[in-house]
């Protein structure tokens, strides 16, 4: 009996040891937490990355485009983990295809729509009620986003229609793809004015701000941020550090604001 449990000991603990000698897997490499976000937002995410990485130990992709193209991209399959819009329109409409987890949503952003025109060719003008816009054009084109799908573009319809000059330069409209575009435009001297956000303006060292529009003029300028359905595990610390007070000064630096209470 001694024989046959001493036997026994034996072949356990040599099948414990096997075991113990087989390579153990390593653990699976965190990937980087793709977000998808509106032109506006470039600047500031683009200083956010490292800030990211140190804080969560998470790297960060981010495709920057249209709140319209980078919702229709999601809506067809994009496998992104967070989705920051320049308004609220695009997120809902991602939202009813129940594309987003409604419980991290969050208005996370603010900002401003100014008038600018290139640094090189100064012009002096207020904004009010039946101001002299087209006259200011001159000969030139007014640059926007897409005013029929782009946020920034849509609040820039919104606004001139407000004050009563939307009409007299419709036919003048230099249609940008997204917010970037539309100030690259001006920068290079390829339209006179151009109506963008005062983060895109701050941006660029080739514009100047001829005037800031009066906030009733157009919807409170709101950047909604979710968490998307494929979103990994990593997403929401990544969502979470951009709410945080971590993140803030890299917005504000850029000239963000809080978001308007709705």
């Amino acid at each position: 009996m001694r024989l046959c449990l001493l036997a026994v000991v034996c072949a356990v603990a040599m099948a414990a040891a096997r075991a113990d000698s087989r390579p153990v897997s390593p653990p699976a490499p965190r990937r980087d937490v793709l977000i998808f976000a509106a032109s506006s937002l470039q600047t500031a995410l683009d200083e956010l990355a490292g800030p990211i990485q140190r804080a969560t130990g998470i790297g960060i992709k981010v495709s920057y485009a249209s709140s319209s193209a980078l919702a229709r991209q999601i809506v067809e399959g994009a496998p992104a983990d967070v989705f920051i819009s320049a308004d609220l329109d695009w997120m809902a409409y991602v939202a009813e295809r129940k594309l987003i987890r409604p419980e991290s949503r969050v208005d996370l952003l603010g900002n401003r729509l100014v008038l600018i025109a290139p640094r090189d060719r100064p012009v002096k003008l207020a904004i009010a009620k039946g101001f002299a816009l087209t006259a200011a054009l001159g000969t030139s084109r007014l640059a926007l986003a897409d005013p029929a799908a782009v946020p920034a573009g849509k609040y820039a319809r919104a606004a001139l229609t407000s004050l009563g000059v939307w009409d007299s330069v419709a036919s003048r409209i230099a249609a940008a793809e997204n917010v970037r575009a539309a100030l690259l435009l001006v920068s290079r001297g390829e339209a006179a004015l151009g109506v963008v956000y005062f983060t895109d303006a701050v941006a660029d060292a080739g514009v100047a701000i001829v005037d800031t529009f009066p906030s009733a003029t157009h919807p409170p300028i709101v950047y909604p941020a979710s968490l998307l359905s494929t979103s990994a595990p990593e997403g929401a610390r990544v969502l979470e550090f951009l709410k945080s007070d971590a993140a803030w000064p890299a917005f504000a630096k850029q000239g963000f604001t809080k978001p308007a209470q709705r």
